[in-house]
């Protein structure tokens, strides 16, 4: 089976504009509390929802990106905006829910990016990499932006990589075995969603150095 075929093109179309717009939302709502007008909102609800998937492509030579050619793409971050440019006091009380979300648009990226990669004559590490940088490429950016720590450089915060990571690898074991179905490819992704729900929910952090005797002040977690 090609990769190409793991799904029909509507279906793949579809969960990428569920996942861009999720992924959207985050960025848009980090614009709100950083106090940011309507562009600001509008820049960082596009890069937090393409970044990591206009990276993949630029890597692997798919140009130009999926997010210049189709338009669909590129206007859903802006809806998105504008749902919490007017509704942001009702998305942020239904915060909980929105990173349910984000969690299943992680697994998604890390799946499809990997397959993608792999598809375009990578190598399963370089792949694995790829799908990586496809689910958080985007939040990394956004956080720079918003002249923010990355999220998942920070120790403060629940696993976020981590579970990206698991996803991607499950995909190259499977394309190595030639286990690559739709099912284990959908496996891969409630995997990775799976892990990222119980970082959240049991607050499962990654281990600082051994033995850690630094003197810097910690940067306590903020709401």
């Amino acid at each position: 089976m090609q990769l190409q075929q793991l799904f029909s093109p509507s279906v793949q179309h579809t969960l990428d504009v569920i996942g861009i717009f999720v992924f959207a939302i985050s960025g848009a709502l980090l614009a709100v509390r950083k106090n940011f007008d309507v562009f600001g909102m509008a820049v960082l609800a596009e890069v937090t929802a393409l970044g990591g998937g206009i990276f993949r492509d630029v890597i692997i030579g798919a140009v130009p990106p999926a997010a210049f050619t189709d338009l669909g793409y590129f206007i859903t971050p802006l809806l998105a905006a504008l749902v919490v440019f007017f509704l942001h006091p009702h998305v942020e009380r239904i915060q909980s829910a929105v990173l349910v979300f984000d969690a299943a648009g992680l697994g998604l990226f890390a799946v499809s990016g990997t397959t993608k990669a792999y598809s375009y004559g990578l190598n399963l590490f370089a792949s694995a990499a790829l799908g990586l940088a496809t689910a958080v490429g985007g939040g990394v950016l956004r956080d720079v932006l918003a002249n923010e720590i990355p999220s998942l450089l920070r120790w403060d915060r629940d696993l976020y990589a981590v579970p990206a990571i698991v996803g991607a690898t499950m995909v190259v074991l499977c394309i190595r075995y030639d286990a690559l179905t739709p099912f284990t490819s959908g496996l891969a992704v409630v995997t990775a969603f799976v892990l990222r729900l119980l970082a959240m929910r049991y607050h499962w952090r990654a281990p600082r150095a051994w033995n850690r005797r630094s003197t810097v002040r910690e940067e306590q977690s903020r709401p």
